[in-house]
């Protein structure tokens, strides 16, 4: 439900998502053997958004246990890093990178906030800074958010995020037909519920969450106020789970409504450049 930030919403969510960390190494819906194997966990739309990353650095925020920021480097990026809240993520993420023969040379990862990622990363900026589906619901103060980004992102370098649609929220689970919640909402969204999206018969016992919605025309503000150029913002008619029960999962992995149901946008991405 909705309801005002609770007190220690910070310690619920770090706690939350430390405990599935363990959880996600293990699922199918992260199938870690299969990346170790060279499936790469990039999303084709990201690919062809962001571009070449050959001999270019990438940092990745909130990169959870690090499969698409280890797939930057196998794409080609000179150095990636990531950086993630959870220390048990980055943990993991330390360890499939040494399993893919990576080293601190080529994927580091850091356990730090995001607010704070400019004083803890290894360097001062990056070529491409990226975040990917489901990180910025976790911000409390998106202005701040895009600061500290814009401030990572190097001369002639931008920011890539992609993400979630936040109008998907408003919509009934069932059909997505009837709008149930307000769009501009201010206060977060805090569940309790159990399991996790890589496994929703898990049992766990951190279940409390805080999340916050924040519109597609408040993230692009942020980002121009940040100073960085807005390149584009693309609309997606897909999303990467089951978000309704009235999508369908088609046979290149993303779910879609069906020909005969009205569309909406269930992911958007965005590229900001700074200028050199």
């Amino acid at each position: 439900m909705y309801e005002p930030t609770p007190d220690d919403w910070y310690a619920a969510n770090r706690a939350m998502w430390d405990e599935r960390v363990p959880i996600h190494m293990a699922s199918d819906y992260y199938g870690l053997d299969d990346f170790r194997a060279g499936k790469d966990a990039l999303r084709d739309f990201e690919v062809a958004e962001v571009g070449d990353v050959t001999g270019r650095s990438l940092l990745h925020l909130q990169c959870h246990i690090g499969l698409d920021t280890l797939s930057w480097a196998r794409h080609g990026a000179s150095r990636v890093v990531g950086l993630d809240f959870s220390e048990p993520a980055v943990e993991a993420a330390r360890t499939l990178a040494a399993d893919l023969g990576l080293g601190p040379d080529r994927a580091a990862f850091v356990a730090a906030d995001t607010y704070d990622a400019a004083e803890a990363v290894p360097d001062s900026s990056y070529d491409i800074v990226y975040t990917g589906g489901g990180a910025l619901c976790w911000m409390p103060d998106l202005d701040r958010w895009a600061e500290t980004a814009a401030s990572l992102v190097a001369p002639g370098g931008f920011l890539y995020v992609a993400e979630f649609h936040p109008m998907a929220d408003s919509f009934d689970d069932e059909t997505a037909t009837r709008l149930v919640h307000d769009y501009f909402v201010r206060e977060p969204w805090v569940d309790s519920s159990s399991g996790t999206y890589a496994d929703l018969e898990a049992a766990t016992a951190n279940n409390r969450s805080v999340e916050w919605v924040h519109p597609v025309g408040e993230v692009v503000t942020a980002l121009a106020k940040a100073g960085l150029r807005i390149e584009f913002l693309h609309e997606h008619e897909m999303t990467l789970f089951s978000r309704f029960q009235s999508l369908t999962r088609h046979d290149d992995g993303y779910y879609r409504f069906a020909a005969d149901h009205p569309r909406i946008p269930l992911m958007y991405s965005i590229k900001a450049s700074k200028a050199r």
